[in-house]
């Protein structure tokens, strides 16, 4: 085989072991890191089974899971009967926007932690404090950054 080969490899489980790490099944960071480098960009159901060597429910579940995240898409299809995908265009703000969204609901429930220690000793509170206090910070700056980004990329906005 040749190095490159082993390089894509190695760079499919690299993207795979990351997501492991946020709590997302390996096999999706593997259909992402596939997607990030295939030529052409469009693969099948079929070449995704082939490439990672896996099965087509173990592919259909989690070529959705990617894609309820806005990472990636259907793609039109040239082969009739043959689901293709593709990274999503815009697929790192929209997963990134998802990411502020549970960032939001955490900080609200950071709010609801302080509100019901209110009256304790303010050490008690410290550690909801620094939740909150670095999720506002989040909520501030993040959606301009991520609109920067749209706009240097020429992304259409995804809400947020």
């Amino acid at each position: 085989m040749p190095e490159r080969y082993y390089e894509q490899k190695h760079f499919v489980e690299d993207i795979s072991l990351y997501f492991e790490q946020m709590g997302i099944p390996r096999m999706a960071g593997r259909i992402l890191g596939v997607l990030l480098i295939a030529n052409p960009p469009e693969q099948s159901m079929t070449d995704l089974c082939e490439t990672l060597q896996a099965s087509k429910s173990a592919i259909s579940t989690n070529t959705r899971l990617l894609s309820e995240m806005g990472l990636i898409e259907r793609a039109p299809s040239p082969e009739p009967r043959q689901v293709y995908f593709r990274f999503a265009p815009g697929g790192w703000v929209t997963f990134m926007r998802m990411y502020l969204r549970m960032m939001a609901s955490l900080h609200q429930i950071a709010e609801r932690g302080l509100e019901l220690l209110k009256d304790e000793d303010p050490a008690l509170r410290e550690r909801l404090q620094e939740a909150h206090d670095m999720f506002s910070l989040i909520e501030d700056q993040l959606p301009a950054l991520l609109k920067r980004i749209e706009t240097q990329r020429g992304i259409g906005t995804n809400g947020g």
